[in-house]
């Protein structure tokens, strides 16, 4: 990881500033963080390593089982400050909680140990049922205590399936057109169950568990092998090589960057109280073919590369089976309850992904 990579810098000033005054909530804290070599752990890890005095944090502690790889990334951030942060190899689902250091004494929790990429929690759909199920059960019973202030549970926007036309933008209380058998089946079903045992946690012990329900972030922290959509046209771009779209590109998405949706994570896990949230943005809802021409005209701005869109058909026969037409939030209640307000359009924020992915290839 470059060290002097200036959109790491500015994305987490933004996502300080954008915190304001909740991040105080933080002031001698502990905090746990599962599935912390993911994605979103690239920008919440950093985020808190790098405002850890200003926050007044006590200890941020990282699990983590690797099933994919331990990235770089992190292996630098822990070697540079391991006094305040301890990074373990560790499968929530089955192994001891009371073998981490300092575990007992957590006051925030965040779940995110689970596969979000279709192509690899295809791979290893009952790991991703188990991190979403009984890692997230084994969370709930072991910090089941009044020294917890707040507990984040990463579900996601894939639990409302392929919404009818009326249902979009999709709203929090649409119950969603999932199906529980196929591909996707694992993950989708699994955030799912875990909502519910995290509203029977939050009934039955008064745990304060908020639900965050991401919808298509992208940015840096996104490996360029992830599978996913932003990545893939990302990779294409940084090796200089034509974008090949494997739909029609008709169906549509909103993009949220990465840095504005970590803003709305915090903000989800400092609220303290059980409530679910979209957290994503609402506008604009673009089609897969005009994200793509996005990607090469940052392409030519930034690398002064001309490249073209190109349509395959994928050798997956299971590739857009269960895959959602359109995907749009209202983030009203999000706006409304948390302060949460993302400001960074779809066009700056691939300029952005781009503008990191080539400080990090020089």
């Amino acid at each position: 990881m470059n060290q002097n990579n200036s959109v790491i810098t500015d994305d987490l000033s933004f996502i300080h500033s954008r915190l304001g005054a909740e991040s105080k909530k933080f002031e001698n804290a502990t905090i746990l963080m599962t599935g912390c070599g993911g994605f979103l752990g690239f920008y919440m890890l950093q985020y808190l390593v790098k405002y850890a005095e200003k926050l007044k944090l006590n200890k941020i502690i990282g699990l983590d089982n690797f099933i994919i790889e331990k990235p770089e990334w992190l292996v630098h951030l822990e070697g540079n400050n391991n006094k305040v942060l301890s990074i373990h190899n560790f499968d929530i689902a089955f192994d001891d909680m009371s073998k981490i250091e300092f575990s007992a004494q957590v006051n925030f929790v965040i779940h995110a140990a689970s596969i979000a990429s279709p192509t690899f929690y295809r791979k290893f759909p009952l790991e991703t049922v188990d991190a979403n199920i009984w890692g997230l059960r084994k969370l709930l019973d072991y910090y089941n205590s009044e020294a917890l202030k707040g507990f984040l549970f990463f579900s996601s926007s894939e639990i409302y399936g392929d919404p009818p036309r009326d249902q979009i933008p999709t709203g929090e209380e649409y119950r969603g057109n999932v199906s529980c058998a196929g591909p996707r089946a694992c993950y989708d079903e699994s955030k799912r169950f875990g909502e519910t045992l995290c509203w029977i946690y939050a009934e039955t012990h008064d745990l304060p568990i908020t639900i965050a329900r991401p919808f298509n972030n992208f940015g840096p922290g996104m490996k360029l092998g992830d599978k996913r959509l932003p990545a893939d046209f990302a990779n294409a771009v940084i090796n200089g090589r034509d974008i090949e779209i494997l739909s029609d590109g008709k169906p549509t998405r909103t993009f949220c960057y990465v840095a504005d949706a970590i803003v709305g994570y915090f903000l989800c896990l400092l609220y303290g109280k059980y409530d679910y949230f979209n957290i994503g943005t609402e506008k604009p809802e673009i089609s897969v073919k005009d994200t793509a021409k996005l990607y090469v005209t940052a392409a030519k701005d930034i690398l002064g590369v001309d490249l073209r869109v190109s349509y395959q058909k994928s050798d997956d026969s299971e590739y857009l089976v269960d895959n959602p037409n359109r995907r749009c939030p209202k983030i009203d209640k999000a706006r409304n309850k948390l302060g949460y307000d993302p400001v960074i359009g779809v066009e700056e924020g691939i300029y952005r992904y781009i503008k990191f992915l080539s400080q990090e290839t020089l």
